[in-house]
C-alpha cells in the first residue's frame, strides 16, 4: 500500500521493477548475466522503499545494465519495457 502523499513515479517504478523481478525469478533458462539483472533489480526496488525521489543517474545505470543483462530474453522484453517507461518519468539526469 502506498502513502498518499507518495510520488507516483515511485509507485509506478516500484510496480514495474516487481513485476519484472517476478518474471525473471520464473524465467527457467540460466543466461550468463541473470545475476547482474537481479542485482540491479534489486537495487531499483531499494530505491523505491526510501522518502524522496531517487536519483535519476543511478535510476538510468541500473536500466542500462538491467537491459544489457537481459535484452536479448524475449519473454522479460515487455517487462523491461516498463522499468523503462518508468524510470523515464523522472527525466533526464541534471547537468544533461
Amino acid at each position: 500500500m502506498t502513502g498518499s502523499d507518495e510520488d507516483p513515479r515511485v509507485a509506478r517504478l516500484r510496480t514495474a521493477v516487481s513485476r519484472l523481478r517476478r518474471e525473471l525469478a520464473a524465467h527457467p533458462a540460466e543466461f550468463h548475466d541473470r545475476v547482474i539483472a537481479e542485482d540491479e533489480l534489486a537495487a531499483l526496488a531499494a530505491m523505491t522503499t526510501t522518502d524522496g525521489t531517487p536519483e535519476v543517474a543511478r535510476l538510468r545505470r541500473s536500466l542500462l545494465l538491467i537491459a544489457g543483462a537481459i535484452g536479448s530474453v524475449s519473454a522479460l522484453a515487455s517487462g523491461l519495457s516498463e522499468v523503462r517507461r518508468a524510470v523515464e518519468l523522472f527525466g533526464e539526469p541534471q547537468g544533461r
